[in-house]
């Protein structure tokens, strides 16, 4: 019982908890706004210098496309994108990447291994191996010595994952990984569980425990931002705030900002604002 009372959200009712920690409960109308930056989307897709599907391993799904910068040697800027690791891909996210060339950064866009064909375990593993394949491939295109990432939602669960790793016994040198933005994120599988979602995502008490950034030591120097949408569920807004203490646990500064108006769904357009906060917070950590 004690175990139990210790968890944020023990004593939230099944609806409250499904409010809280899906999403797409909480904002019925998600799929407008993906509607909406249709158009600018599609530009990115067909008018922007764009070298695509550059495989970074076997699976189908490790798959990314670069949009290089106008000049040589631009620092390298990773976008893993959200739905809750069960869902999309980087084609629906080139208005992402038209923004961080406009600001001076090649630009990758990854695909992941999503659930249910792939555990969790396999979700994080491909956006690992993503940063990796970038870091030691990436000089034809930018400073792979100088690489920035950001992420939404489960997204920015994958850039938790990559503070959390040690890059050395993976064979590169850690400062490579110079900063990361952190967007409506979760950071703790575990109350995922006991949401309808996990009916796609299969995880375990294992599963999430092994994958659980609000408890994994940080082993990362990267200045870190934190953004929220001030509209968002108590609870999911909450998350950030315990990642946050986690960081700073260990030595970490990171900048937390709650955005005001925006819900977990429409707060991806700071990527189409011009001087958004993200944006400029990303500019800022080159």
């Amino acid at each position: 019982m004690l175990a139990n009372a210790t968890k944020p959200w023990a004593t939230l009712t099944p609806e409250e908890h499904e409010f809280h920690y899906n999403p797409q409960r909480a904002f019925p109308d998600f799929a407008t706004h993906r509607e909406r930056r249709a158009p600018l989307n599609e530009a990115a897709l067909t008018d922007a210098r764009r070298i695509a599907d550059l495989a970074y391993g076997e699976h189908p799904r490790r798959r990314l496309d670069i949009y290089p910068a106008d000049r040589p040697g631009a620092p390298i800027h990773v976008f893993f994108h959200g739905g809750y690791w069960r869902a999309n891909d980087k084609d629906g996210f080139g208005f992402v990447a038209a923004a961080l060339v406009r600001r001076g950064f090649t630009a990758v866009i990854p695909s992941y291994e999503l659930c249910p064909g792939s555990t969790l375990d396999g979700t994080v593993d491909s956006a690992l191996a993503a940063i990796g394949w970038v870091a030691r491939n990436g000089a034809p295109y930018g400073d792979p010595s100088s690489i920035t990432l950001s992420g939404h939602s489960a997204g920015a669960h994958l850039c938790a994952a990559a503070l959390a790793t040690d890059w050395a016994a993976r064979g590169l040198d850690p400062s490579f990984l110079r900063a990361a933005t952190m967007i409506s994120g979760v950071y703790d599988p575990a109350p995922a569980m006991l949401t309808t979602v996990n009916e796609a995502l299969r995880l375990t008490p294992e599963i999430s425990a092994r994958l659980d950034y609000e408890r994994a030591v940080p082993l990362s120097r990267a200045r870190v931002h934190l953004f929220v949408g001030g509209r968002e569920p108590w609870h999911w807004i909450d998350q950030t705030f315990r990642y946050s203490h986690q960081l700073r646990r260990h030595g970490g500064d990171p900048e937390v900002h709650v955005l005001p108006g925006h819900d977990h769904f429409d707060i991806l357009d700071q990527y189409t604002a011009e001087h958004s906060p993200v944006l400029e917070a990303i500019s800022r950590q080159r």
